[in-house]
């Protein structure tokens, strides 16, 4: 069974899913980011694929990816790195990347090497859902590779249930229709929006992602899904202190007090 419908199954509430650069800060930190992360009892984690034109990411990720693919980080190299990656990591694995990238790489080439490296799903922010459906959907289910779609508050209900319908990993819940970026809190409008897909008693659990940084931001994303995804608070953790480690020491503090 694929490690994402593991974790839905066996943990409803409270999930907590980071996102970091691979390549930032440093070349070869990837494989020392994702054991500290599983080390200090992260549930899942998104590996970001760095881009020179990520449109759905704020400063902080943009800053991250000029920096990794500075230090020449690329899916190839990528790929070796996490080729040994399972014998150490359990928790599950997602990608996160845009679609050039990918599609330079072959889409069943990618795939395929996910499914070599043991990774589990893949988020392509600037991926068409009729695309998916169309060109991708065969080829990411042949290799076990669950493909998750963003929702943002202009997504129609008739869009939301469709994606719902067609995809069975989770789905990624956008607060915002804005880049990727900490916030303090979450407005009443967006916290409607959360209520509004609650209310819907969708098919698949949802974790919601885009300015979730501390204790009061992370409790609401519990309240109206199965938990909530962190990225630019970690990134800029991980650019800023001495070690992988103390990044996610200083993370979970930010969303514990």
């Amino acid at each position: 069974m694929n490690r994402i419908t593991t974790l839905f199954k066996t943990r409803q509430n409270s999930i907590l899913s980071v996102y970091f650069t691979a390549g930032y800060p440093n070349l070869n930190d990837t494989t020392r980011v994702l054991k500290a992360l599983q080390q200090k009892g992260i549930n899942l984690v998104e590996i970001g694929i760095p881009f020179s034109d990520p449109m759905a990411d704020g400063p902080v990720i943009q800053e991250s990816s000029t920096c990794a693919l500075r230090n020449g980080m690329s899916l190839r190299v990528l790929f070796d790195q996490l080729q040994d990656i399972r014998e150490e990591v359990n928790i599950p694995l997602i990608l996160m990347g845009y679609l050039n990238p990918i599609m330079q790489y072959g889409f069943e080439n990618f795939c395929r090497s996910c499914a070599e490296c043991g990774i589990d799903g893949v988020i392509i922010p600037d991926l068409p859902f009729a695309d998916y459906l169309a060109d991708y959907k065969e080829t990411a289910e042949k290799y076990n590779v669950k493909v998750v779609m963003l929702i943002t508050p202009e997504t129609s209900e008739e869009r939301i249930r469709l994606i719902d319908a067609h995809t069975d990993g989770f789905i990624y819940m956008v607060s915002s229709a804005s880049t990727t970026g900490a916030q303090q809190s979450f407005t009443e409008q967006k916290q409607d929006y959360f209520r509004r897909i609650n209310s819907m008693q969708l098919r698949n659990p949802r974790l919601i992602g885009f300015g979730i940084s501390n204790k009061v931001t992370f409790d609401a994303a519990c309240s109206n899904a199965s938990g909530g995804i962190v990225g630019s608070k970690f990134v800029q953790l991980l650019g800023s202190s001495a070690s992988p480690e103390m990044a996610v020491d200083k993370l979970l503090e930010a969303l514990n007090s």
